[in-house]
């Protein structure tokens, strides 16, 4: 958001800009009359800034996620068509079994909510939900009883299902209580969140979410507040703001598959695969003769269960290109290949270009 605002702030205005990283004007009012400003974006506006603001006659623009204060605009995101995205994303992996967990208290919890079973709906889809009353703290063990009542009902829930959170802290409570019922994620339970926050990248499986727009917001933000300091009415006084689409990573990345071998081997493989396995190794982790997964394999996914290892290791070389500066040695040994020729070879063939090339396109784009 701080983007969004700084990139109007580049184009269009000459402002001199306060961040507020304590948050005294929104626990103290008091602090809001110690200087004499022109304009307030705020991300948490509570009912003591917003009358303080309007006693002063003081430009406000509200970017907080809750019903708006009269007269003040608001920006926020489109909560519903979140939902779509989400229930989209799990569509497009060939699931018929979603479901939703989110808090029944809190309104853009419940609107994301509707926007998921709105979509599923219009596609013949029913959804299985879990929604709890907001505790007050987002920590992802904020409940032990919580988490138990979560895994006695992913037990129950037919699988595989994509269930979506409201928030990314309650898809990371919703891969806890699936670990604790000794469940696959994503094999059995795909978890997506929202908001796509730092802790997507932390989590294990690292979290695939619905990611907002916060530039676009800050953007429209500071237009706004643009508009009311020259003394004029925005158009739209609760204006929502178009999610960017689903990151997706490993926690969703995958096909819906009701085989539980071919889950097992598959969940094998996305771990292990950089560490240089062979189809072996998967066969004994799947329980399965070669015959079997083979046939399986071909079956659900189209490929075989060596085409899924090397499948897999591009992906992790094509993230290591893109994101590393390591040599090609180095990135040879992260994705288990013991010759760094022989992964040249492999990568080249997968994707049409040499690991060097891929990584000067890459670069260039960004």
């Amino acid at each position: 958001m701080l983007r969004g605002i700084a990139n109007y702030e580049r184009t269009h205005q000459l402002w001199s800009a306060f961040l507020d990283d304590e948050a005294r004007a929104e626990n103290d009012p008091r602090w809001i009359r110690s200087k004499k400003w022109d304009g307030v974006i705020s991300r948490h506006t509570t009912p003591a800034l917003a009358a303080a603001c309007a006693e002063l006659k003081l430009p406000l623009v509200d970017l907080n996620d809750t019903p708006p204060f009269p007269g003040v605009p608001k920006i926020r995101p489109d909560n519903i068509a979140m939902g779509h995205m989400g229930a989209e994303h799990f569509i497009e992996r060939g699931y018929r079994h979603f479901g939703f967990c989110g808090f029944s208290n809190n309104g853009w919890a419940c609107e994301r909510r509707d926007g998921f079973l709105e979509a599923l709906r219009l596609a013949g889809h029913t959804c299985e939900v879990f929604d709890v009353n907001y505790p007050g703290d987002l920590t992802p063990f904020w409940d032990n009883e919580q988490i138990t009542a979560l895994a006695a009902w992913l037990k129950r829930v037919p699988k595989p299902i994509g269930i979506m959170a409201c928030l990314d802290m309650r898809a990371l409570q919703v891969i806890t209580a699936a670990q604790t019922a000794g469940l696959l994620v994503p094999e059995e339970v795909a978890v997506l969140g929202a908001n796509n926050d730092i802790r997507c990248e932390l989590a294990y499986p690292p979290l695939s979410s619905v990611a907002p727009n916060a530039f676009q917001s800050g953007h429209a933000a500071a237009e706004t507040l643009a508009t009311l300091m020259v003394g004029k009415r925005p158009a739209d006084m609760d204006r929502r703001v178009e999610p960017l689409g689903v990151v997706t990573r490993p926690s969703t990345d995958v096909l819906a598959i009701d085989n539980r071998n071919v889950a097992a081997a598959l969940s094998f493989i996305r771990e292990r695969a950089c560490q240089g396995i062979s189809v072996e190794d998967v066969l004994k982790h799947a329980f399965a003769s070669r015959s079997q997964l083979e046939k399986k394999f071909r079956q659900h996914l189209g490929r075989s269960p060596q085409a899924e290892i090397r499948r897999v290791q591009v992906a992790k070389i094509r993230q290591l290109l893109f994101e590393t500066d390591f040599p090609l040695k180095r990135i040879a040994e992260l994705t288990g290949f013991e010759h760094v020729e022989y992964m040249c070879v492999v990568f080249k063939r997968l994707t049409g270009n040499a690991p060097g090339e891929y990584r000067k396109k890459v670069h260039a784009k960004g």
